[in-house]
Formats: structure tokens, sequence, C-alpha cells
């Protein structure tokens, strides 16, 4: 008896407990808070842990850092428990693996990256999101990748990400067969602003797609 997998949803970049529910009671599978000083979707401490106070069960929070000191890791972990832990840097698998918490591995899709061999170094992983390459910025840049690029085989769930919208989503996903699709940029208004009719929108794209 065959199956059809359903693509999972996460928004990504949610500042505000507000829109985060809004998001969740609207579809998504999980919400991403930024723990990194330099983007514009960054939460403190206070705020994440208000953010993942304020969603309904189910609903995973995924907290995501880039290169950050371990202890800045553990503090976030104590103030919002998250549910996963994403690594948005070039932080190694042991480095991952410390915090013992389930972990996804961002991959930047620059020329030349070996996505099977980076699936055998962070074989602990529950993923790999692959996110565009845009020099200087370490994600939500809006920029698609060329999905051509994805070898079949990949021994780890993908999680696609880079440039996805409401018009783009339904053919990423009945290209790429995704486990899951990241969305942040192409649901906002401005950059870190969140849009709600843009949230709908984009999970109606996904589930379109499956339907």
């Amino acid at each position: 008896m065959g199956s059809v997998q359903r693509t999972r949803i996460k928004i990504c970049g949610l500042t505000d407990p507000d829109m985060a529910q809004f998001a969740a009671r609207s579809g998504a599978d999980a919400i991403g808070l930024v723990h990194y000083a330099p983007s514009p979707r960054h939460v403190g401490l206070d705020m994440a842990a208000v953010i993942a106070r304020a969603l309904p069960p189910f609903v995973s929070r995924v907290a995501l850092f880039v290169d950050a000191a371990p202890e800045v890791v553990r503090e976030f972990i104590r103030a919002a428990q998250p549910d996963l832990l994403q690594f948005h840097g070039d932080e190694s698998a042991a480095y991952c693996q410390q915090f013992d918490r389930p972990y996804i591995k961002a991959v930047r899709m620059q020329s030349g990256v070996d996505l099977l061999q980076y699936a055998a170094d962070h074989a602990q992983a529950k993923g790999l999101l692959l996110d565009a390459w845009v020099d200087g910025v370490a994600g939500g840049s809006g920029v698609v990748f060329d999905w051509a690029r994805i070898p079949s085989g990949l021994p780890l769930p993908l999680i696609l990400s880079g440039g996805l919208d409401a018009v783009n989503v339904g053919e990423a996903i009945r290209r790429v067969r995704p486990w899951a699709v990241d969305v942040s940029s192409g649901v906002e208004r401005q950059r870190g602003v969140k849009d709600a009719a843009k949230i709908v929108q984009f999970i109606t794209g996904v589930n379109d797609a499956q339907g």
C-alpha cells in the first residue's frame, strides 16, 4: 500500500509571539528562532522564551545559530527549551553533537559543495537544510539556488530553503520532493517583519502542491 509524503513547513525568523502563534495555527509545523545578532530577525533570550511558551503543542521550536560560542547555545537552550537546533555556519559535527539535542545542519550551496560527503560528515544530524550561497550573508537572503545541483540518494532528510515563496514553492516541492520547506524572507513585508497574508499564501502553496 503506497503512501504520500506530506511536506513539512518551517517558518523561520519569527520575532514576536502573536505572529508565531498565527503561523502555527495556520499550519506551520515548526517555528524558527534566530539567535544571531547580525540578523534582522535576531531574538534575545527573553523574547525567545516568550515565543516558545506561546506555541501550541506539536509545533517544533527550532533555534538557529551561526558559529556561536558553545555557552551561547547552552544559554539559549536553558531559556527557550528548543526542540531542535539548527546550525547555519561552519560548525563541525563534533561541535553540533556536544549539546545532546537533535540538530539539523544548514549547507550553503556554494560552488563545489559535496552534499553526499556533507551528509556523511553529519551522519548524526536529523536532516540537511539547503540554502543559497550569498557571500557575507548567513541566510534569509531570498535567493534561489539551482535545485538540479541536489544529488539523488541523500541519506538524510532534505529541508529545502533559499528564496522560497508562495509563487515558487509548489514547483520546488514537485521537483525536489523535500521532507520539508523552510521560508523566511519569502513571507515578509520588509526585512525581519513577517506578513500574515504571505504566511497563509505560502502554506496554501505547499498544501496545493501535494493535493
